[in-house]
């Protein structure tokens, strides 16, 4: 397994002590491998009635998108009894990359299925280990089609901080949730273990997908330490925003969906210049935990 050996040591940084609890679902040996590795994997967290509200509100913006192609002319065929898997690449089969990404990469649609998940029980239980009971639901989640053939579809080596280089808070915790049973062939993420303790270290943007995604200019060390991590679906990948990682093209006949979730503590900044995110939980609070509705409408808290 590498260490902190594999990076040069000029990137190393002193991070500030995470809360300790002893709340939330994960068991001591989890909260130290989390630590130590900066990853951990929680197979099988959801069952498909709880990723049912995420795929609904996936499958109405998949559906806008082929109304829209099909006012534009696009299409002639909106593919209506296509499976949830199958009917992003039905309706760019026939199309390039450029189209594809008229309608973005990832997508950040505000839902009442987005809103259930990330408000998940379970997801808050695993966050609240290793950042305490005061939990916010950062604005920066994403929903993602990897689609086959697309180049945008990979994602190379990054840490999530580079896309908020400036903020002077840590940790944010994303929570990594695929959709569809994920591995090598369908592009499955990959992390190098031991990252998370680092500086951000230099990046650039990326020029080959056309998406100006972020990219490490440590690539290659990247490839030779990196840990691959299939899941079914329902499992969930944790990580803070220094961990760096990547996820492999879509090589399949079908599209690899996943999300990817944020959490912090409530004392940090709120991002709100990257949207609207929401009062997830509090113990000290409770009152002001926000609804569906309160999110719905650009509220951050619940007005009591």
């Amino acid at each position: 397994m590498p260490t902190t050996d594999d990076i040069d040591a000029a990137l190393l940084e002193d991070q500030p002590e995470m809360p300790k609890t002893n709340t939330g679902s994960l068991t001591a040996e989890q909260i130290a491998a989390y630590d130590c590795e900066g990853y951990l994997v929680l197979p099988n967290l959801l069952n498909q009635r709880d990723l049912a509200p995420a795929r609904e509100a996936l499958s109405q913006k998949v559906s806008q998108i082929a109304d829209q192609l099909f006012t534009d002319g696009l299409i002639k065929d909106k593919y209506e009894d296509a499976s949830f898997e199958t009917r992003l690449v039905k309706l760019f089969k026939d199309l390039d990359e450029q189209t594809f990404l008229k309608f973005g990469r990832s997508w950040r649609d505000p839902a009442a299925g987005y809103f259930h998940l990330i408000a998940n029980p379970k997801i808050l239980d695993a966050v609240e280990s290793l950042i305490g009971s005061e939990i916010y639901a950062n604005p920066v989640y994403n929903a993602r089609p990897k689609v086959p053939g697309v180049a945008a579809g990979a994602v190379p080596w990054h840490q999530d901080r580079s896309y908020w280089p400036n903020a002077n808070w840590n940790p944010v915790i994303t929570v990594w949730i695929p959709l569809v049973d994920t591995n090598l062939e369908n592009g499955c993420l990959h992390v190098w273990p031991r990252t998370h303790k680092t500086r951000l270290v230099s990046f650039h943007a990326e020029s080959h997908t056309g998406t100006a995604y972020t990219e490490i200019d440590l690539k290659d060390q990247a490839d030779r330490n990196a840990v691959m991590l299939p899941v079914t679906a329902g499992s969930a990948i944790l990580f803070n925003d220094r961990c760096i990682h990547s996820s492999t093209p879509n090589l399949t006949d079908y599209v690899r969906w996943s999300v990817d979730l944020r959490y912090q503590p409530t004392e940090q900044q709120r991002m709100r210049e990257y949207g609207v995110g929401f009062l997830a939980r509090s113990r000290k609070t409770p009152e002001r935990v926000a609804h569906v509705e309160d999110w719905l409408a650009g509220n951050d808290e619940h007005a009591a």
